[in-house]
């Protein structure tokens, strides 16, 4: 089981009704992780942020931006609170977790307009 994200374009069009709809366009970025790092993210604080960003406001790429350089800055200066969270079956580790928040700040950076979609 994963957490896959996706930056999806959108364009604003006014329909008949007269009100305005975000329709997503292209797809501009996608990754997923296992769900076995939630804990290390529960930890950080970043669990909602990336897993349930509609639950908690988020739906802009835009707005992940400060939580992500949050949640890497946390992680780089205090590796061992965020290790003890690794999986013993090895599918979850640290190691792998920051480099995947590293390229979806990247991502965020690039298309700050974008959409946020996530598929649990």
């Amino acid at each position: 089981m994963s957490l896959r994200v996706y930056l999806y374009d959108t364009e604003t069009l006014t329909c008949e009704c007269g009100k305005k709809h975000q329709i997503k366009q292209d797809e501009c970025f996608s990754q997923n992780i296992t769900h076995n790092l939630g804990a290390m993210a529960d930890e950080g604080g970043f669990y909602e942020a990336l897993w349930r960003p509609e639950e908690v406001g988020i739906t802009q790429a835009k707005q992940l931006i400060p939580i992500l350089r949050k949640a890497i800055a946390d992680m780089e200066d205090n590796p061992a609170r965020f290790e003890k969270h690794n999986a013993p079956n090895g599918w979850g580790l640290y190691e792998h977790f920051l480099p995947w928040l590293r390229k979806y700040l990247e991502a965020c950076l690039q298309y700050p307009e974008a959409v946020i979609s996530v598929s649990r």
